[in-house]
């Protein structure tokens, strides 16, 4: 009489189980307390790391909405399901890792010790983790790594939200400090608007310089003079609100007239004096009209006393630097 071969049940979860799916199997392993791990702006050239891991509530994880894939929901959508996952997470922690820690060390480097630090931060500690892409070693717990897990498992997902959401309020943040780049429509990503923006005023504190599209920029100079402008709003450097530019050279104006404050690039000055003068026919330049020449010293003389008078464009103007500004995460 022939035995039909005894089967392993197995622990694979059927493609119709749903985002819970995988917690269930893992559950009839004997591990209840499941971990999910996710990192958000992984590709952005500006702003920082942001990663999270995220352990639901067992009994109450299967309530969770449709929360898979949070980057194609809508920002009012992952609001909504952010505090649907705050409200279901027995735990959850989040690492913020800047960008000068990313050029220091490397992205995947600053990634996976993410990971680790946000696994640690967790309490209770869970019995097992999924990670979203790549296995992780050094986790001290059994792991598996899962192909697009955001999409297939719910405390990947709730992760993937958790550290999304964090993320975007930080470039949101930064926005407000540097607005010509348009952090709060792209969130530091390499779209046209942004690449613009990066080549007409350089990179500012927050880009990743080790990435290859914003370390080719050169230093954050005002285009066409390489004078330095204000990252935060655009302006030339060191002028005050009212403060005029020459239309040519870019050099700082004076606030009545629009004379430029200094000789530019391709003016000529007196060797003697120093004032400048029409490099054609010699003559002092900014004169008004009625002003006396004395004859011989090419000096602008008052049309009365014969003294010479003071030229309105030759006189620096004093500039204020901006302090720094400290980010409050």
């Amino acid at each position: 009489m022939l035995v039909p071969p005894v089967r392993h049940p197995g622990y694979t979860p059927r493609r119709a189980a749903g985002l819970t799916g995988y917690e269930r199997v893992l559950a009839r392993a004997g591990f209840a307390q499941v971990a999910g791990i996710d990192e958000a702006g992984r590709g952005a050239c500006a702003g920082p790391l942001v990663v999270a891991a995220v352990m639901l509530d067992p009994r109450r994880r299967s309530s969770i909405g449709d929360i898979a894939d949070s980057k194609s929901l809508t920002a009012a959508a992952r609001e909504e399901a952010y505090q649907q996952v705050m409200a279901l997470a027995v735990s959850w922690y989040v690492v913020v890792i800047p960008p000068g820690d990313i050029d220091g060390t490397g992205l995947h480097v600053c990634n996976i010790a993410g990971m680790r630090r946000a696994l640690a931060g967790l309490s209770p500690q869970p019995q097992y983790v999924l990670t979203d892409g790549f296995p992780v070693r050094g986790l001290g717990v059994p792991a598996l790594a899962m192909w697009k897990g955001d999409e297939v498992a719910a405390c990947v997902a709730a992760a993937s939200v958790v550290a999304k959401v964090t993320r975007d309020r930080l470039m949101r943040d930064l926005h407000k400090r540097y607005p010509v780049y348009g952090f709060a429509r792209h969130k530091g990503y390499s779209t046209p608007s942004h690449m613009r923006a990066l080549t007409t005023y350089g990179p500012c504190p927050e880009h990743r310089r080790s990435f290859a599209n914003v370390g080719c920029v050169g230093d954050t100079t005002s285009p066409g003079t390489g004078d330095p402008v204000d990252p935060e709003t655009g302006d030339p450097a060191g002028l005050r609100a009212g403060d005029g530019v020459g239309p040519e050279t870019g050099d700082a104006a004076g606030p009545d007239t629009g004379d430029a404050a200094g000789p530019g690039v391709g003016h000529v000055v007196r060797p003697d004096t120093g004032d400048p003068m029409d490099p054609e026919t010699g003559d002092p330049m900014g004169l008004r009209v009625g002003d006396v020449v004395g004859l011989g010293a090419d000096d602008a003389l008052g049309p009365r006393t014969g003294e010479p008078m003071s030229m309105g464009n030759g006189h620096p103007l004093s500039v204020e630097a901006g302090d720094p500004m400290s980010l409050e995460n």
